[in-house]
């Protein structure tokens, strides 16, 4: 079991898009499998490769009571949103300690590259769909907090701030 080290916030990695994985490898396989651990560890529902460094377009998914049922992908996009909302708190282990109610799309559809190598497409809902598209953020640059109003995001960071 390898738990990674997460990058603190404002690490300039958590503000730059991922770069897509050509082919599924042994080391690919390897970095997922300490993303679980390293999920696990915090404990999270899911974790994308720049929150511990690694500039590739990977991410892990689990909301399952149970756990051990992470979803693996790479490359992932999202091919449909549903209309409803969910509300859900949001955190990440790049900024302990705060945390925002965010509203996202309720279900989604992603397609991914699997652990096989084959192109997936698999429907998300509920807590797992807000963990993809908040993973899918991660990979394209962005924070949980990029999706809150400028006055709201600035009290989470002075928060933030506060409780460094």
């Amino acid at each position: 079991m390898t738990v990674r080290p997460c990058l603190p916030w404002p690490d300039k990695r958590l503000k730059t898009r991922a770069e897509e994985v050509d082919e599924i490898t042994d080391e690919i396989r390897a970095i997922w499998d300490d993303m679980i651990d390293t999920m696990e560890a915090m404990p999270g529902v899911g974790l994308a490769a720049p929150q511990i460094g690694v500039m590739l377009r990977l991410a892990v998914v689990d909301g399952s009571t149970e756990r051990g049922r992470a979803v693996r992908l790479a490359n992932p996009e999202i091919l449909h949103s549903s209309i409803e909302l969910r509300e859900h708190d949001e955190a990440s282990p790049n900024l302990p300690g705060v945390s925002a109610k965010i509203k996202r799309p309720r279900a989604v559809t992603v397609r991914f590259v699997n652990e096989q190598g084959m192109v997936d497409r698999r429907d998300f809902v509920g807590i797992e769909a807000t963990s993809v598209q908040h993973q899918i953020d991660h990979l394209n640059g962005r924070m949980y907090f990029d999706n809150l109003s400028k006055v709201k995001r600035d009290m989470l960071l002075r928060k933030a701030k506060k409780l460094g």
